[in-house]
């Protein structure tokens, strides 16, 4: 059974960088499969990806991860955010073939639990056994995944709402959670402030400080969303592991953007935040 190297890497007390498809489309998570991110992570929360392209989106991404060769290559893993934090959106992902989980709004204990009883198999949760796709992705059987999936699957978190840095020591002191995940725009929102991808607000300078102590304190690596590779860089610095850089659809935008603007053409401003 292939390995999880983002998960490895997180409990090494490495960085891990990876970025957010937002794209339908299995030919771009592939394309962006090939450049060294550490990870990809497949939206279905926000954006208008259904559960069949999802799969195939993973599929693609792990062949792709696992053609890479080389000494100092690290394939590429897949990851999904859910819609929401329910025992079906879990399952269903994992079962088909996803390296982990991101899951959104996560603000108590008990939430945190949930996400750790349908994400791992007895005895650290209660998921379900079924399936084939997950043992495919992973480069072995069905028997084996059962035995080692709970090693290798990744768990993250989002604290991304003023409750959940209220709470986050016991939201992080639950077993079987690898990662927390701030998303800048919804934990500034929480907290009454406009949404940005970066903020000097110091409530929320407070509020992420808070959050990397707890992590640091109860073994669980610090995950944020960033809108560029300078932005990712002050946060690794500052103590966070689990990264993510802008999204496919930022990039794409961004690539055009420039491109017209050095021929005096386009628009100017974003229409995507990340």
């Amino acid at each position: 059974m292939r390995k999880n190297p983002v998960r490895e890497k997180l409990r090494r007390g490495e960085a891990s960088v990876g970025s957010w498809l937002c794209l339908p489309d299995p030919v771009a998570a592939r394309l962006l499969a090939c450049v060294g991110f550490d990870w990809l992570t497949v939206e279905l929360e926000h954006a208008a990806i259904n559960i069949e392209t999802a799969v195939e989106m993973f599929g693609v991404v792990a062949a792709q991860g696992a053609a890479v060769v080389g000494e100092n290559a690290t394939p590429t893993v897949p990851l999904v955010r859910v819609p929401s934090n329910t025992t079906e959106n879990i399952k269903r992902v994992l079962d088909n073939g996803a390296y982990g989980i991101v899951v959104p709004m996560v603000n108590s204990r008990a939430e945190a639990e949930a996400v750790v009883a349908a994400a791992r198999y007895a005895p650290l949760g209660r998921r379900s056994v079924g399936g084939f796709l997950h043992a495919m992705n992973f480069g072995t059987d069905p028997a084996t995944y059962y035995e080692r999936a709970n090693e290798e699957l990744l768990v993250v978190v989002q604290t991304e709402h003023i409750d959940a840095v209220e709470k986050a020591d016991e939201i992080l002191s639950v077993p079987g959670i690898d990662a927390f995940f701030i998303g800048p725009n919804d934990l500034l929102k929480s907290m009454g402030r406009p949404p940005a991808m970066e903020s000097d607000d110091p409530a929320f300078v407070a509020a992420i400080e808070h959050l990397l102590a707890i992590g640091k304190k109860h073994g669980v690596a610090a995950g944020i969303h960033t809108a560029s590779a300078e932005a990712a860089r002050r946060r690794i610095e500052q103590g966070f592991q689990f990264v993510a850089v802008a999204s496919d659809v930022a990039m794409l935008v961004a690539k055009a953007q420039a491109e017209l603007a050095s021929l005096g053409l386009g628009v100017s401003g974003s229409v995507v935040r990340y």
